[in-house]
């Protein structure tokens, strides 16, 4: 995490204090539910509480014992028993390291999940907003960089809206699948601890019981996460791309804002470049860095090995603030987006009606010449309109052969930029419902 790229509600989540908040409460609700269960005294879970519910844990303090027991579970509990006092003997009864950070982790990540909904909630909102706003602004379609057909910009909003639509709904899986608390002991057979705390802990800390956890909780569960958050990250850039590409000068239909005072270029004062989209080019590549990681932790040595540890530190806090900030940047890009339908129609017109050609070839065909004489007709008539040499509607009306099948009125009646937005509501409805 570098505070460049960070916000502070998400970063809050990776701090070391609030690690061992959540590590304390782990060890706390475990003391509670083997008090209920009679392993050790209540009043012991109790002090546990009073002693250190509102404490600040001294992270310095904590990393000093670390250097020398070359363990960060032991390094807490032996400042934990520095707080608590003689009754800390009875915290972590049966349990072992996992336990505590496996769990740990499941916490911190399903509230980076709830913060990332939000953030797509945000998206979705101005993607909506700005595709009813364009519903119906005409603006060509492009397959290759090429042009192609007529769209409307409020289309490609809602083709984005649909993607991070279903961004949500994977998060949302994704985010109950790492939900679950392991709380099983060494090599995860309950033996020196009863599955009911486990339980507890679970329902405590609102994750799920783990069926069957060994001595981790499986990494399958944190694969299927992260490489959710890749594939949100990808979507991310897509509509990046996209932006970029409208803000280029040959193209110029859409553009980020530009604040007064803003500077695009140290050496040319008269630049406006697509920064920001630039800049989640870079920040979905990182978030899509730590999918390989997560999936190469699934395979650890028999019931536990410590390879994936290293790897979630990293991956855990950087993947998700990093996303986290990119979805609110994305947000507040399309909410602000300078829109240019006047060189929308520009650039429509630019190939001089050639965008029409299917359906020059489709009325072809039903007059009833062949499929391939009619894209012959048709073509021969493109590509000189192509290299500018000419009109294409005028260039058909001149065709003897084109003649043959189609009147003038006919010709023209293929050029109508509406017939290609007939099912735009339809599309709409698809998407937003009735909304």
């Amino acid at each position: 995490m570098i505070p460049r790229y960070t916000r502070p509600e998400m970063a809050s989540i990776w701090e070391p204090q609030t690690r061992f908040k959540i590590w304390f409460e782990i060890e706390a609700h475990a003391a509670d539910a083997l008090a209920e269960l009679g392993t050790i005294p209540k009043q012991a879970a109790n002090t546990v509480w009073e002693k250190a519910k509102n404490a600040t844990f001294d992270v310095a303090r904590i990393d000093e014992i670390e250097r020398e027991t070359k363990h960060d579970v032991i390094a807490f509990l032996t400042h934990l028993a520095e707080i608590v006092g003689p009754e800390a003997r009875f915290v972590h009864q049966g349990m072992t390291s996992s336990d505590v950070l496996d769990t740990c982790l499941n916490v911190q990540l399903t509230r980076a999940a709830d913060l990332l909904l939000a953030d797509l909630d945000k998206v979705l909102a101005a993607l909506k907003k700005r595709a009813f706003e364009h519903k119906m602004t005409p603006t060509i379609g492009r397959s290759h960089g090429i042009h192609a057909e007529p769209v409307t910009f409020g289309l490609k909003l809602a083709y984005a809206y649909a993607e991070f639509s279903r961004a949500k709904e994977r998060l949302i899986a994704a985010r109950k699948e790492v939900a679950t608390c392991a709380i099983s002991g060494a090599v995860g057979t309950f033996a020196q601890i009863d599955p009911r705390v486990e339980e507890h802990v679970a329902k405590a800390m609102g994750l799920t019981p783990e069926p069957i956890s060994t001595q981790v909780i499986p990494r399958d569960r944190h694969a299927m996460y992260f490489s959710t958050l890749g594939v949100i990250a990808s979507s991310v850039e897509r509509l990046a791309v996209e932006i970029r590409h409208l803000q280029r000068t040959e193209v110029l239909e859409a553009e980020e804002f530009f604040s007064e005072g803003q500077k695009g270029s140290s050496a040319m004062p008269h630049k406006r470049n697509p920064v920001l989209s630039e800049n989640l080019t870079g920040l979905s590549r990182m978030v899509r860095a730590y999918v390989t990681p997560a999936l190469e932790n699934v395979v650890l040595w028999h019931e536990r090995d410590i390879s994936h540890s290293s790897a979630e530190r990293m991956m855990g806090p950087d993947a998700t603030v990093t996303l986290d900030f990119a979805l609110v940047r994305l947000a507040g890009l399309i909410d602000k987006l300078l829109v240019y339908p006047a060189n929308m129609q520009k650039n429509l017109d630019r190939l001089g009606g050639l965008v029409h050609s299917q359906r020059l070839l489709l009325a072809l065909t039903q007059k009833g010449a062949s499929r391939e004489d009619a894209y012959k007709l048709v073509q021969r008539n493109a590509m000189p309109v192509w290299r500018g040499e000419g009109d294409f509607l005028q260039l058909l009306k001149k065709d003897a052969e084109v003649k043959k099948y189609l009147t003038d009125a006919e010709i023209e009646e293929q050029f109508d930029l509406g017939y290609h937005l007939k099912h735009v509501d339809t599309i709409f409805k698809r998407v937003f419902g009735e909304s």
